[in-house]
């Protein structure tokens, strides 16, 4: 059955796909495909979008609502992301960290980069023995153009106000200058997305360290390396959920 978030004057309502009001005591939100900070109301129909995408305004925004609606006794993320914008996974956490009420997480089949960031302050992350999790690192690698465009008779005209305001430019080749100044980005928010894990996470930041080469490790290595609590699902979350909060669970998705 699916589910949507309606705000009412008096309290938020889950609502059903039938129409008819539902019992929720635990709400759910989807943390799916790329993550971006905003998704704009003109993405419909646009190819830059035409892609799963998942925007932390949103997912912040069903943090909000299940937060003020006095039936909502926890909150589940499930995640299936290969991450994105290291912004929006940096807001998501800190609303998780913030919530008033506890929130868990799943991560399906990848739960990595920029979507880990998101859910590393979770109370307690579960994952499949066969997830992909973790690949803490940053990166803005990208497709030079400057032989193609080359082939095809296209030459880039430099105008701008500084040497380094078009940086970045597919259509140009790039410049030591220019690169250092990229890697100089990408460390610092590499040491800010390691410090947030290590912090999240309460491990010791040399353990971080260690492992933060990009790539992601299955869920038992992820276990063991104490970035996820325990295998399993939604079952597991059920009996888990139904355990603390004394009560059958009844989840509904955002």
């Amino acid at each position: 059955m699916l589910y949507s978030v309606l705000p009412t004057n008096e309290e938020d309502l889950f609502i059903s796909d039938s129409g008819e009001q539902e019992d929720c005591n635990v709400a759910g939100i989807n943390l799916h495909g790329t993550l971006m900070t905003y998704i704009p109301d003109h993405a419909e129909g646009d190819t830059y979008f035409d892609y799963d995408t998942v925007a932390s305004e949103n997912i912040i925004g069903s943090i909000e609502v299940a937060n003020d609606n006095p039936n909502i006794k926890a909150i589940v993320i499930e995640v299936s992301s290969g991450g994105g914008s290291v912004v929006a996974g940096e807001e998501i956490a800190e609303a998780v960290k913030n919530s008033d009420k506890p929130i868990f997480a799943f991560v399906r089949d990848i739960g990595a980069s920029s979507a880990y960031w998101a859910i590393s302050s979770a109370d307690k992350i579960w994952a499949s023995e066969n997830s992909e999790v973790g690949s803490i690192g940053v990166t803005m690698s990208y497709l030079n153009n400057v032989e193609k465009n080359k082939k095809d008779g296209l030459a880039y005209e430099k105008l701008s106000s500084g040497k380094f305001k078009d940086s970045g430019s597919a259509d140009m080749p790039l410049t030591t200058e220019e690169r250092d100044l990229f890697m100089r980005d990408i460390k610092i928010m590499y040491r800010n997305f390691i410090k947030a894990v290590s912090e999240n996470r309460n491990i010791p930041i040399e353990e971080i360290e260690e492992i933060s080469d990009g790539s992601t490790v299955l869920g038992l290595r992820a276990k063991e390396l104490k970035l996820i609590d325990d295998i399993g699902g939604i079952n597991e979350i059920n009996q888990y959920l139904e355990e603390e909060i004394g009560e059958e669970m009844e989840i509904c998705w955002e």
